[in-house]
């Protein structure tokens, strides 16, 4: 394809994403609407997030877990609720199971990646910036969000 081809195709490529309503970004809470409206126990582990109260947000998603071990997003949430508990393995358990289960998950990059941060593990924490880079084609929240953290984090150490 010519270079001019290719210019034509990228333009078009840009009008059509820009067509699109921008995407909303919260952070854990409620990524997977769909299963909000099936499972009481995770629309209601939702809403334990908003209130943060993290031990209560764990006990509902855990029961809703049991019925949807396969969810990355549960899988997500999770993570986050025992990163917010300081429970830093049962965090990591949780958001690489995410990845496992969809390995472009921005949230659990993102995710991760900050947790990484809360135990001095700047190099692992650099790795999912990196792959966030690399799923993030049009800039994106978790990127930005984990590259201000990481940012943060070398001020600190200097």
């Amino acid at each position: 394809m010519s270079w001019l081809a290719q210019l034509i195709s990228a333009g078009l490529l840009c009008a059509t994403i820009a067509t699109f309503p921008p995407i909303a970004t919260a952070d854990a809470v409620d990524e997977d609407p769909d299963l909000a409206k099936r499972d009481e126990d995770y629309a209601a582990g939702n809403g334990a997030v908003e209130r943060k109260d993290w031990s209560q947000a764990v006990r509902l998603f855990q029961r809703a877990e049991v019925r949807n071990p396969d969810n990355a997003d549960l899988q997500n949430v999770l993570g986050y609720c025992y990163r917010n508990l300081k429970q830093y393995d049962l965090a990591f358990t949780h958001y690489k199971r995410a990845i496992q289960l969809d390995p472009r998950h921005r949230g659990a990059h993102e995710y991760i990646g900050e947790a990484y941060l809360l135990t001095a593990d700047l190099a692992n924490a650099e790795k999912h910036l990196a792959a966030l880079r690399d799923i993030c084609v049009l800039p994106c929240e978790e990127l930005k969000d984990l590259e201000r953290a990481v940012a943060e984090y070398r001020a600190r150490k200097k």
